[in-house]
């Protein structure tokens, strides 16, 4: 465990993707700083675990719009490979039960819904995603579903202003030894103080004291990297109150995406390689699975929204028996037996999380900027909750943590006044 510093220049409240790229801007200046992590590792909602000798993402995974990622030029210089096949999450429903024509009618069917939500956002009035859906639509059921995988959320929750806002490139990587594993290397060499979990910032004095579970430091100048719901409910309390930051806090409430992994040493008749599949386009209860991911032997189970509140609630046992039960009636009921499962993500339950990432409420567009404002040029914020367009991911989190650090630095230099 770091030794806990007394005062700093810099103040970083919480070691994740964001913690981590304001700590990595930070060590390349010289003010002095210290990250605080509430937990006993680094990542927060990258998570890497080894699960039967194989890197395991427990939270994020994937290198969204790789091409514009800032985290992507970093993998393979600190050690990390990448595998850059594009995943055929949603767009390959043979897999799934879906003939050739279902499959055409669907594609045709997602195009004319994006269009849709795209004509929507550019209404006055902010509306829930869900009133674009076609009414009776045979596919409103799997967009449904996509929704609480992608968004953590149903879509009658969810910004259609917001949503449209998030920019993807189409190319989505994945980190052979994991994504969590490359965050956490990225951080490594930080000066972090663990189980250091902050609880109050007082920012009445000329330094701000925050009050963290392991003593008080002092700094003079604070970056607040913490999930929505911590200052939303305001377990991490400020004194003087931000109500501002809590409302919009509270706008941007992070939805549930959780995880199941099974051991699966076993090759369907017919089909070759990595397989995406969904276990039925007729229902929004579904999970979303990857059969021998990476060409390993495991299926990796996702599966979000109220959903995937009941069945973190309901264990891991139901968990599986609702995974097998699916696979069972795409593949067969054979498949059971190959099936074991090895452990599954909580992120409801995690204390210093509560979820998995935000999505912005309906008429709550405008909160990820409000959230995203420093506070006197002394208090900033940064998170995937700050980022306007790539919200969710953790490339979009460490980009805020980037800016953050360059806007606290600037603040720290001596103004110059220009005189006649």
């Amino acid at each position: 465990m770091a030794e806990f510093p007394s005062e700093v220049d810099i103040a970083v409240i919480g070691a994740g993707a964001a913690g981590v790229g304001a700590g990595r801007r930070l060590a390349a200046g010289t003010a002095s700083f210290a990250l605080l992590e509430a937990r006993e590792r680094i990542g927060g909602r990258t998570w890497t675990r080894l699960i039967d000798g194989i890197p395991s993402d427990f939270g994020g995974e994937w290198l969204h719009s790789a091409d514009r990622n800032a985290i992507s030029p970093l993998a393979e210089p600190a050690g990390f490979s990448l595998y850059k096949k594009r995943p055929e999450w949603t767009t390959r429903l043979r897999n799934s039960g879906c003939t050739l024509e279902e499959e055409a009618d669907w594609l045709a069917a997602r195009e004319a819904h994006r269009r849709a939500m795209r004509r929507a956002a550019e209404a006055p009035e902010d509306r829930p995603a869900s009133t674009v859906l076609v009414p009776g639509g045979r596919w409103n059921p799997l967009f449904e579903a996509i929704s609480t995988w992608g968004n953590a959320v149903e879509l009658e929750k969810l910004s259609i202003k917001d949503n449209v806002r998030y920019e993807d490139s189409g190319l989505n990587w994945r980190v052979r030894e994991g994504y969590g594993a490359l965050i956490a290397a990225l951080g490594s060499a930080l000066p972090i103080a663990f189980g250091a979990a902050a609880l109050r910032i007082d920012h009445r004095g000329t330094r701000i004291r925050i009050e963290t579970a392991r003593g008080v430091l002092r700094a003079a100048r604070v970056i607040v990297a913490v999930p929505t719901p911590l200052i939303a409910s305001e377990a991490l309390r400020f004194d003087p109150v931000l109500p501002g930051k809590i409302d919009a806090a509270a706008g941007l409430p992070l939805g549930l995406a959780n995880k199941l992994f099974f051991r699966f040493d076993h090759h369907l008749a017919g089909i070759a390689g990595e397989i995406f599949a969904v276990g039925s386009t007729r229902r929004r209860e579904t999970m979303n699975y990857q059969l021998r991911p990476l060409g390993r032997p495991r299926v990796n189970c996702f599966f979000g929204g109220e959903f995937a509140a009941r069945l973190e609630r309901e264990g891991l046992e139901a968990t599986a028996a609702f995974a097998g039960d699916e696979l069972a009636a795409l593949y067969g009921n054979d498949i059971r037996r190959h099936l074991v499962p090895l452990g599954r993500s909580t992120w409801h339950s995690d204390e210093w999380a509560r979820g998995s990432y935000s999505y912005a409420m309906p008429g709550h567009a405008g909160d990820r900027a409000r959230l995203a404002a420093p506070v006197d040029e002394r208090i900033f914020f940064a998170g995937e909750a700050c980022s306007p367009n790539f919200f969710s991911t953790a490339h979009g989190a460490y980009e805020t943590g980037l800016a953050a650090a360059e806007a606290a630095l600037t603040s720290l230099r001596p103004r110059v006044t220009a005189t006649s």
